[in-house]
């Protein structure tokens, strides 16, 4: 399950987030980025939940800046 899923934030860091034509992410590490090192560290189950959580947290009224995987 590890493996598929971050073979999806890979093809959608390849091939659809390319599309956009900007860096949108308010956060370093992006999302993108942040979802792939969570679910290497912690596994599918509680790395998609942090994933999810920092998707959540990213809107226009959040500060941003340096976020990395707990």
């Amino acid at each position: 399950m590890k493996y598929i899923l971050l073979g999806c934030i890979r093809f959608y860091r390849k091939y659809l987030s390319a599309l956009k034509g900007y860096s949108s992410c308010i956060y370093y590490p992006t999302c993108s980025q942040y979802a792939i090192e969570a679910i290497e560290k912690y596994g599918a189950l509680k790395g998609t939940a942090l994933a999810v959580w920092r998707i959540l947290r990213c809107n226009p009224f959040a500060k941003g800046g340096y976020d990395p995987v707990p």
